[in-house]
């Protein structure tokens, strides 16, 4: 039963989650809801960890989840199934439609501004996961009490780092977050 569950969460998760990895993230949200395959906090080590090793985030975070739920089977189910749409839809596209087509163009017009909604929703989830302690949330007064101000002061250095420092690679940055969080146990 648990692998027809991740099948069916993951296929509709890649097929309604146009835009990319971080598009992701709010489906794979609601399956913290409904599943004990893995937490809102796994989630954002989800995040951390698929944004930094290679492939697509949405992939890695299938596996992960689909490991953690049942093991290898469980992960191979879940990243099929999140892939599976996007091939169907991708040859369907490319045999059926024109790419010239006004019909093809307003739809992916269309999908612009959905892709970025997923996006910006993902951003927030993941700012707030990283950047606050949202177990400790109990209403506007506690506003501060919330804020997690090592994992604030990192993301300010880091982010000024980049901007300075733009023959940097990534990983450095990656390494220095990772270490950080190590040292200061965030």
């Amino acid at each position: 039963m648990i692998f027809l569950q991740l099948f069916w969460e993951f296929l509709k998760t890649g097929l309604f989650a146009v835009g990319g990895g971080l598009a992701t993230l709010p489906f794979l949200k609601a399956i913290t809801h409904k599943y004990p395959w893995f937490t809102a906090n796994d989630l954002m080590d989800m995040v951390a960890v698929s944004e930094s090793t290679p492939g697509p985030m949405g992939v890695n975070s299938a596996t992960y989840a689909g490991f953690h739920a049942a093991g290898l089977p469980g992960a191979l189910t879940a990243t099929f199934s999140l892939v599976l749409p996007s091939v169907i839809i991708i040859i369907l596209v490319s045999r059926a439609l024109d790419r010239d087509s006004p019909l093809v163009k307003n739809g992916f017009y269309g999908l612009r501004p959905a892709s970025a909604g997923l996006i910006f929703g993902a951003m927030f989830t993941v700012f707030a996961g990283s950047l606050l302690h949202l177990d400790l949330w109990s209403g506007p007064e506690s506003l501060l009490s919330v804020l997690n101000y090592r994992a604030i002061l990192l993301f300010l250095v880091l982010s000024v780092a980049i901007r300075k420092l733009p023959k940097v690679h990534p990983i450095v940055f990656i390494g220095v977050g990772a270490l950080a969080g190590i040292i200061f146990q965030f």
